[in-house]
C-alpha cells in the first residue's frame, strides 16, 4: 500500500471529501466555482487524480486520471478513496494542512501566538502550527479524538504514529 500522500482535484460536489482528505494529510485542489472544463485542465497540468461523482466528467479524453465517486455517504467516499490508490492513513500526517487553503502548516514558537489564541488554550496547549498563506494557527483540541473515532467507526484504519490533531483560528 501506498503511504505517499497523493495530490486530488475535488469537482465542485465533494467538498466534503475534499476537506477530510486534507486533514487525512493529502493536497487537494478544491473550489466550489471551478467549472469542468477547468478542474480536468489544473488536474492534468498539476498532476493530480480528479475525484468526482459525474460520470459525464470522467467521459472527457483529459479526464484519464480520476476516481468516479459511487456514494454519497462521506465514510464509503474516504474508503473508495483509499482503495482505489492503495493508500494507508498515516496518524503523523494527520492535521498537517490547512483546511482553508490547502497549504502545508508550518510549526511555530508557542510565544509567538500568545496573542492570537484564547488565554484558555494558551495555557493548556504547547504546540501550535501556523498556515503560511492564511496566516491560521492550529492547535491539538479535543474535537481530534471524535474525528479519530469517527473514521475508524466507517472501518477506516490508521498506520502506527502519533496523531497530531489540531484547530484553528485566525486573526483577519
Amino acid at each position: 500500500m501506498r503511504i505517499a500522500p497523493l495530490k486530488f482535484a475535488a469537482d465542485c460536489m465533494l467538498g466534503t471529501l475534499a476537506k477530510w482528505l486534507i486533514i487525512l494529510g493529502h493536497d487537494v485542489a478544491y473550489d466550489s466555482r471551478v467549472e469542468d472544463r477547468e478542474l480536468v485542465e489544473m488536474a492534468r497540468r498539476q498532476g493530480r487524480t480528479i475525484l468526482t461523482c459525474d460520470r459525464r466528467l470522467v467521459l472527457r479524453r483529459d479526464a484519464r486520471d480520476h476516481i468516479l465517486i459511487r456514494s454519497q455517504e462521506l465514510r464509503s467516499q474516504i474508503r473508495q478513496v483509499l482503495e482505489e490508490r492503495g493508500l494507508r492513513i498515516r496518524k503523523d500526517r494527520l492535521f498537517r494542512r490547512c483546511i482553508k487553503c490547502n497549504r502545508a502548516t508550518r510549526p511555530v514558537s508557542r510565544p509567538s501566538v500568545r496573542l492570537d489564541v484564547p488565554p484558555y488554550v494558551y495555557r493548556t496547549r504547547r504546540r501550535f502550527t501556523r498556515c503560511p498563506r492564511c496566516r491560521r494557527i492550529f492547535w491539538r483540541a479535543t474535537h481530534v479524538s471524535r474525528m479519530l473515532a469517527d473514521l475508524s467507526a466507517g472501518n477506516i484504519s490508521f498506520m502506527p504514529g502519533s496523531a497530531a490533531g489540531t484547530r484553528r483560528t485566525s486573526r483577519d
